[in-house]
């Protein structure tokens, strides 16, 4: 097989991959629980923000556990299915190389377009969460090195401040960094450009949906954690 032809397949390789991550993504465990449990749309109540967060002040403390087990867990199916295309396409197709490196491209799509997914869902009209939740888990199979550092900082924020966005904003922004820093200096992995491309996207994506928790907290007027929706 020609190096052309293993470029286009890699390519389609990580393609689906991708779609398979954001079709994935747009399943909306925070619109279908609420759904479930009260019949209303949660875009409807409280922050307007189809996430845990706004299900735990809006719902209650059941279905927003159940969010967050929902909503991690599609984002490490999406990375997990990514796998499988890349090793299916290499037995069916004979000749895929080199296969490390269109598997590490293939994970980091899918777990971006993930996180696309559920921020702008298919489902439900383009309009779904912040990703945040999406996007910790994804990076948690990516990377858990990567992913303790970004928890470690959205914890200690939110300690501090009780402002679950100041932390979801400040690990999203500091997501690219890792990636770029781990992937060059600790993994020596050849496709740590392409992936802190994609951190970045996807950071910047999930501090874009934060535009209006911004304003607030500039505003001094953002809801802390445990306090009711109103």
């Amino acid at each position: 097989m020609s190096l052309q032809a293993v470029s286009w397949v890699s390519i389609i390789l990580i393609f689906l991959s991708a779609v398979v991550g954001y079709l994935l993504g747009g399943v909306n465990w925070a619109i279908i629980l609420t759904r479930i449990y009260q019949r209303k749309d949660i875009r409807d109540q409280g922050s307007g923000n189809a996430g845990m967060t706004n299900v735990l002040r809006s719902v209650g403390k059941l279905p927003a556990l159940l969010t967050f087990v929902g909503d991690f867990l599609k984002c490490v199916v999406a990375v997990l299915i990514s796998q499988l295309i890349v090793h299916g396409g290499c037995l069916l197709l004979l000749d895929v190389s080199p296969v490390g490196e269109v598997l590490r491209f293939a994970r980091f799509a899918a777990g971006a377009a993930c996180v696309v997914g559920h921020i702008f869902p298919l489902y439900y009209g383009f309009k779904g969460g912040k990703g945040v939740l999406a996007a910790i888990s994804g990076i948690f199979v990516l990377d858990w090195r990567i992913a303790c550092i970004l928890l470690g900082i959205f914890i200690v924020l939110v300690a501090i401040t009780k402002y679950v966005s100041l932390g979801s904003i400040a690990a999203s922004a500091s997501f690219f960094a890792a990636a770029g820093l781990m992937g060059y200096f600790l993994c020596h992995d050849p496709s740590w450009i392409v992936n802190t491309i994609i951190a970045a996207f996807s950071g910047a994506l999930i501090i874009f949906r934060h535009s209006a928790n911004i304003g607030r907290l500039l505003a001094h007027n953002e809801k802390k954690l445990g306090e009711r929706a109103s």
